[in-house]
């Protein structure tokens, strides 16, 4: 009866230790915290005299914390029905790439939200960091979608109402991509997540305050996701757009008829002017001079 007894007490202490050793891996470490700061050029949009019209352009240096800032990376994805689209994307993912390996090693977050199919990395530990964040309440509820706020900003200045496609010929409105864009690599620090709910407790739980969006389409989900320019706004953070790691949809067969990098260029200025300020990527890849250094150490009196 004692060996009996002997032998149970030790398979349940094994039981016990294997179940904390399982619960330890599960727990997925968040990154550290290091000095530096990002020195933004931000460039905004004001009205010379309420309804005139005319608006003017101004840049101002703002000095965010790197540690305090998060990238969120939307709707890159692998392919798109629409293949000048995709092309884009394509062309833009090596450069936003070497921007997010800079901004990352300097200390800044990386979340990727490639949308609708962030279940393909649910094994990965980036997916689980974001899953595992204390889940925060917002004091404004979190919107599905963020649509045209008529009491902040008119309509976007690009039509797209038929299509928003600019290939020669149409294909079939499908869905085409799988995953994000492999030239973009998910690092051993970031995130995964297209859920606002998440990343919102996450960037609440990390204290991160200052977001930089970059990504597609500026027109669309980079203005209206549940993580999009409106949304984070909207919930008090600081936020600015990566002009040049960005890209619209629109169709110059439509209204205004201008150039389909003009119309990005569009976006971005309504952007500007009704919502948050944007920035050249160059920010993200270097801090001010002494900014990274270890702080000193208090003297003992």
């Amino acid at each position: 009866m004692q060996v009996r007894r002997c032998v149970l007490i030790a398979v349940l202490m094994v039981e016990s230790l294997w179940s904390f050793s399982v619960s330890a891996q599960e727990t997925i470490v968040n990154k550290p915290k290091v000095p530096g700061q990002f020195i933004l050029h931000q460039r905004s949009r004001s009205e010379t005299m309420k309804d005139s019209g005319e608006w003017k352009e101004q840049t101002k240096e703002s000095v965010w914390n790197c540690s305090e800032t998060v990238i969120i990376i939307c709707d890159m994805w692998d392919d798109h029905y629409c293949k000048s689209a995709a092309e884009r994307v394509s062309d833009m993912a090596p450069r936003m790439n070497a921007v997010l390996t800079a901004a990352r090693n300097h200390g800044a977050t990386v979340i990727h939200a490639p949308s609708g199919v962030t279940y393909l990395y649910a094994d990965m530990p980036q997916r689980k960091r974001m899953q595992q964040a204390k889940k925060v309440k917002p004091e404004l509820p979190l919107e599905a979608w963020c649509y045209v706020d008529p009491k902040r900003e008119p309509e976007l200045p690009i039509d797209v109402s038929k299509q928003p496609c600019d290939d020669p010929i149409i294909g079939a409105y499908v869905q085409k991509f799988t995953r994000q864009h492999p030239g973009l690599t998910i690092s051993g620090w970031d995130g995964v997540s297209d859920n606002g709910e998440e990343i919102y407790s996450y960037l609440k739980q990390e204290g991160l305050k200052n977001i930089v969006l970059m990504g597609v389409h500026t027109n669309m989900c980079v203005l209206g996701r549940p993580f999009g320019i409106r949304q984070m706004v909207k919930q008090g953070f600081n936020v600015v757009l990566a002009r040049d790691l960005t890209d619209a949809m629109y169709d110059p067969r439509e209204k205004p008829y201008v150039s389909h990098t003009r119309g990005t260029e569009l976006v971005v200025e309504h952007i500007e002017k009704y919502w948050c300020p944007s920035i050249g990527s160059e920010d993200l890849t270097r801090v001010a001079r002494g900014s990274a250094d270890p702080k000193p150490k208090k003297s003992a009196d």
